[in-house]
């Protein structure tokens, strides 16, 4: 099933397309990287193979339409980290009260900036937020929440983004929480090579199936409880 929402977070209303699958084990809310959307075709291709696998996924416009045209000419609000993890944490709230979705576990996918966001959210949020995966992530934009995160973080960054493996690995040092680092073979920033982004979709779905769990509630509602 899939809506396309007005959503309040933050105070701002932000257009998000929700997808929940007849029996879904958790949801995950997207952040979108640099000068993208909820129609990015990556975020997308990952949504589709998360919904397959029994998870929800939230894809959502973190800038309004005058944002995002200010932003097109500025370049300014894509990187404002503090702008977008709030509204990521308005969204995450509005997940967890939702009729739709309260009691499932959340997970975060990040991908450029928004994994940073990300980040933020998830300390902000830690009895929320269950795991986050980073796809071409600047985590290092996050500071010091690095140190705050404690869920289970995934960062897939690809072989031929040497800048970016680099900032990747000095965040390891600094998470709170189990971290894995996957670098993919022959993938540069933005997985554009065939197959890689197909490999990303798959280490994402494994790694929210393996840390989401619903509430207790959640659980014995779907149950029949």
């Amino acid at each position: 099933m899939g809506s396309t929402l007005q959503v309040s977070a933050a105070g701002t209303s932000l257009t998000a397309d929700l997808a929940l699958p007849a029996h879904v084990h958790g949801i995950v809310l997207f952040a979108h990287g640099s000068g993208s959307s909820r129609h990015s075709p990556r975020n997308r291709a990952v949504a589709t193979e998360l919904q397959r696998s029994g998870l929800g996924t939230v894809l959502v416009d973190l800038l309004t339409p005058e944002e995002e045209r200010l932003d097109a000419r500025t370049g300014e609000l894509r990187f404002d980290v503090n702008l977008l993890a709030t509204r990521l944490i308005g969204l995450t709230d509005w997940i967890g009260q939702d009729e739709a979705t309260a009691g499932l576990g959340i997970g975060l996918f990040g991908a450029s900036t928004g994994a940073a966001a990300a980040l933020v959210a998830a300390a902000a949020r830690p009895e929320s937020v269950q795991a986050i995966v980073s796809r071409g992530g600047r985590p290092d934009l996050a500071g010091e929440f690095l140190r705050l995160v404690r869920q289970p973080t995934l960062l897939v960054v690809g072989e031929n983004d040497p800048s970016v493996i680099e900032l990747n690995r000095l965040a390891m040092t600094l998470l709170a929480g189990p971290t894995r680092l996957e670098i993919m073979p022959g993938a540069s920033h933005l997985f554009e090579e065939p197959g890689t982004l197909e490999k990303v979709a798959r280490l994402a779905k494994e790694w929210f199936l393996a840390h989401l769990t619903p509430t207790p509630e959640r659980h014995a509602a779907a149950a029949g409880g």
